[in-house]
């Protein structure tokens, strides 16, 4: 993700609690950033909470390829049961590996999305000179062993 994109993402302001509640005839401001960019504001009720969502970045989502091990169904739909809002999935033990931009756009392809998705790319021998490709294709980073495996 380059600077650019990274402050075109939205934001989110929660009001909660007596700030949330102003009289009438005063507004609640829209928080702008550095960059003149508005945000977007929520304003819980009384009885509301909110809690933070858990990312958890090492998922083993093995569809296509080995969908009866876990598929994007299961997995979105187990992490979301569990307070997991974002998942990031592994790179190199499925089918295809992701390891080019085609076999990306392959696991893009068949993501069910319970929640958030992103994806790992795979650093291995073959594609050290395209890793580039990869990053610009959307991966999130790369996971590359050291030694055998």
């Amino acid at each position: 993700m380059n600077r650019a994109s990274f402050f075109a993402l939205p934001v989110l302001a929660v009001l909660a609690g007596p700030a949330a509640c102003p009289p009438a005839n005063r507004a609640v401001p829209v928080p702008i950033d550095a960059h003149g960019i508005a945000r977007h504001v929520r304003t819980l009720a009384s009885d509301e909470i909110l809690l933070p969502g858990i990312v958890d970045t090492h998922v083993h989502v093995n569809e296509p390829g080995r969908t009866e091990w876990e598929g994007f169904a299961s997995a979105t739909s187990a992490a979301a049961a569990g307070g997991v809002t974002t998942i990031i999935d592994m790179p190199l033990n499925s089918i295809p590996a992701t390891t080019t931009p085609a076999a990306l756009e392959a696991k893009r392809a068949v993501a069910t999305v319970g929640v958030d998705t992103g994806f790992w790319g795979g650093a291995v021998p073959e594609n050290l000179g395209t890793l580039w490709e990869l990053h610009d294709a959307g991966v999130f980073g790369f996971k590359a062993f050291l030694a055998p495996s």
